[in-house]
């Protein structure tokens, strides 16, 4: 890879949630115009994740992600300057971190299930469930499983206390993918569409709170 358009770095951007298999269809409707700039942005992002978790990077063009977000190729130049850039965007995951562990840890395990329900329903995807389309994957794509690594996994385990502090991370991120997992599975008919995310929490919470409580 020669240049920035073809080469992602390390350097890191502000994430919004959604895994890449639900960005098709979810576009916005701006064509480059001023007009409706935040739903453009939104598309884009939701478009970049689906070309980026399912594709190598050299197989992804600005172009063809203008096309799947209905904008225009020049709004992303103008939106995040290049496809590098883009890329960094996507495999960001600091700002779904900080909403999920927005909590103390009494009430965290219920506070992790509502706000991926929240998440889910504001930015129309999952905001964890790319990393899943990285493993096996030896190309620029491991840096996906890095990050979550680095800014979900290894900061929760910071925030725990007592013994198995990482372990008991990583079964919390595993809950929380598989949780994104089962909803996105069994919609949009599925029980788990039409139960409120209340009811979620109280089925689900109590696995994750254990976890967090530590032995």
């Amino acid at each position: 890879m020669s240049s920035s358009e073809d080469s992602p770095t390390t350097a890191s951007a502000p994430a919004e949630g959604e895994t890449g298999t639900e960005a098709r269809g979810q576009a916005g409707g701006e064509a480059g115009g001023e007009a409706g700039a935040e739903t453009g942005r939104e598309a884009i992002v939701r478009a970049a994740r689906r070309a980026f978790t399912l594709r190598p990077y050299a197989e992804v063009t600005m172009r063809g992600i203008a096309a799947e977000a209905g904008v225009s190729p020049s709004l992303i130049v103008k939106r995040f300057g290049s496809k590098e850039a883009l890329f960094n965007t996507v495999v960001d995951f600091r700002a779904a971190a900080d909403e999920l562990f927005a909590a103390e840890p009494p009430a965290l395990g219920r506070h992790l299930v509502l706000t991926m329900v929240e998440l889910r329903d504001r930015l129309r995807g999952d905001p964890l469930l790319r990393v899943v389309f990285s493993l096996g994957i030896e190309d620029e794509r491991t840096l996906l499983r890095a990050r979550f690594r680095e800014q979900v996994t290894d900061r929760l385990a910071a925030a725990l206390t007592g013994p198995d502090a990482q372990l008991r991370a990583e079964l919390i991120a595993g809950q929380l993918l598989g949780l994104g997992a089962t909803l996105s599975l069994h919609r949009p008919d599925g029980a788990g569409s039409h139960a409120g995310a209340g009811r979620l929490a109280d089925l689900y919470a109590p696995g994750l709170q254990r976890l967090i409580d530590g032995p």
